[in-house]
């Protein structure tokens, strides 16, 4: 009985490989030419098919890792395989975000994104705030500056009370501020100066006023009296005038220390070629010691004005009333370098003469 090849071997032993045949012309190159011999037919190998594992089965197999020391446990440095994974363990996919952790990405990235646009824009419009905010500023402080002094306009706090009176000699102040009692109990923003005047203007001896506000209810009424420059004879009477020609007062007879003005003509506020305004000027020029000695000053013209000097009866010739500060220094010298001269013309102030 003929038993297949490879009965006798032991399970587990791989045959031996079965060598490929020969070529044709290789067997007949080497086959001898000997006598012919009876074939023999060597049994045909059986070899098993491997079986394949299952599919669940089919995992990569991971090269073996060295074994590593020993460690102690702790909480910092677990041991493999209790729940940590190495980074060659874990797959790439393992660490990427999540949604969650995209979102809060993004939240945080657009926070960051409009704090540095706010921030540029505080940078570059520093300037035009600053002028924006002194603008602001301005007009605040303007608005309240209107609101306070409107309510204070209108407040019954700055009513006027008292009214005081200073400069005046001969005029009664009482009845000054008698005058002005129509505008009591009105608020000092609010007093009226049109009225204020038309009162005053009743006292022709007022020749100009000022009104000063003293908070929170009183006013100062400071009066510049007319001064008078010399008594005009009208008939009987002799009337006080002022450089303006307006009438200070008048008596039967004539002012003592006062001189006499014959001259016709109206004020220089009214003609400014009149003999009255040549004359007028002569005596505003004249030093107060001058002034005292002259008795009578007349003029036809502008351009002829004389007068007369008391105690002496001396003339002095003035001429028009230009170049008068010079001409009146001419004369004080004159009064004290020629005392007992009748006549003193000092029309041409640089070449002055005495009779």
């Amino acid at each position: 009985m003929k038993r297949p090849q490879g009965h006798d071997r032991t399970p587990g032993q791989t045959p031996p490989a079965a060598q490929p045949p020969a070529p044709e012309t290789e067997r007949r190159a080497s086959a001898p030419r000997a006598t012919t011999t009876p074939a023999v037919t060597e049994p045909i190998p059986i070899v098993s098919a491997p079986v394949s594992p299952p599919v669940e089965e089919r995992r990569p197999v991971r090269a073996e890792r060295p074994v590593r020391a020993e460690r102690p446990a702790s909480s910092e440095h677990p041991e493999p395989g209790t729940g940590t994974r190495s980074a060659a363990d874990t797959s790439p996919y393992d660490r990427l975000p999540s949604n969650r952790d995209i979102s809060k990405a993004l939240r945080a990235a657009r926070k960051e994104r409009k704090r540095v646009e706010r921030g540029e824009v505080r940078r570059f419009t520093k300037r035009s705030r600053r002028r924006r905010q002194a603008w602001l500023g301005a007009a605040g402080v303007a608005l309240a500056l209107v609101l306070g002094v409107t309510l204070l306009a209108f407040s019954p706090v700055l009513a006027l009370k008292h009214i005081e009176v200073t400069g005046a000699s001969r005029l009664d102040p009482k009845d000054i501020a008698a005058k002005l009692g129509d505008q009591l109990g009105k608020p000092l923003p609010l007093l009226d100066q049109a009225g204020i005047s038309h009162d005053l203007a009743a006292f022709p001896l007022i020749r100009s006023y000022t009104v000063e506000s003293h908070p929170p209810d009183t006013i100062v009424v400071r009066v510049v009296e007319r001064q008078p420059i010399g008594a005009i004879q009208k008939g009987a009477a002799f009337t006080l005038v002022d450089a303006a020609k307006v009438p200070i007062s008048s008596s039967a007879t004539r002012p003592d220390g006062f001189p006499l003005i014959a001259a016709g003509g109206a004020s220089a506020e009214n003609d400014a070629d009149s003999a009255f305004a040549a004359a007028a000027s002569v005596l505003s020029a004249l030093p107060a010691a001058t002034l005292a000695q002259v008795d009578t000053i007349s003029a036809t013209t502008k351009d002829d004005v004389s007068f007369t000097l008391r105690g002496s009866g001396a003339t002095v010739v003035w001429g028009s009333a230009e170049d008068s500060d010079l001409k009146a220094a001419d004369l004080a010298a004159l009064l004290v370098g020629a005392a007992g001269a009748n006549h003193y013309d000092v029309s041409s102030p640089h070449s002055v003469t005495t009779g």
